[in-house]
């Protein structure tokens, strides 16, 4: 299935109340701002418990992440392992708050996509300073470019899940039996 934009999105979850909200960001992520009655099953969970989620997904589900990678990601693993009736938001949470749909609010904390902005400039600044002593030194630089550039030529971006992995991205928490269970209890109920 295509990525549905904000306002098909919006129109979905107000008139079918079976449609999963499943945003695949970090818990902090989601503590910061997500969308009433979503499920927040990180990316990595939903890889690590691909098979349940299939098994136990009830009706259609609606996948979200801050811009709509990580969930076009899920959307293909799901699709792959047999879950046909998934849609994803596209623009994610960005295009929904600039859509002016509603948000609850947390306490605010940097995307991932900020977080890997911020270290990916943080390695390459160090290492160019460094360099005026350590002349190689701007081979880290170099592998920096290098990382970036392999992440968007494969839309993946290994230093953006080692961040998620950081205490900071998990403080929120996730507790994925809870949220498997409501994709269970979606089945069940509907």
């Amino acid at each position: 299935m295509s990525p549905i934009d904000a306002a098909t999105a919006r129109s979905l979850i107000e008139a079918n109340p079976d449609v999963l909200v499943v945003d695949v960001r970090t818990p902090a992520e989601f503590g910061s701002a997500h969308i009433d009655g979503a499920i927040n099953l990180p990316l990595d969970q939903v890889d690590a418990h691909l098979r349940r989620v299939v098994a136990d997904a009830g009706g259609r589900l609606l996948l979200i992440c801050q811009s709509g990678n990580r969930a076009e990601r899920a959307r293909t693993a799901l699709s792959d392992a047999g879950l046909s009736d998934v849609a994803v938001l596209d623009g994610g949470m960005n295009a929904w708050i600039a859509a002016g749909a509603p948000v609850n609010r947390g306490r605010a904390r940097w995307t991932l996509e900020r977080q890997v902005r911020l270290a990916a400039g943080s390695i390459v600044l160090t290492s160019i300073v460094a360099s005026l002593w350590i002349p190689a030194a701007v081979l880290v630089a170099a592998l920096a470019g290098a990382g970036l550039t392999l992440a968007a030529l494969t839309d993946t971006c290994a230093m953006g899940l080692l961040l998620a992995r950081l205490p900071y991205n998990r403080a929120a928490g996730v507790d994925v039996e809870a949220a498997l269970a409501r994709l269970r209890g979606s089945r069940t109920s509907g």
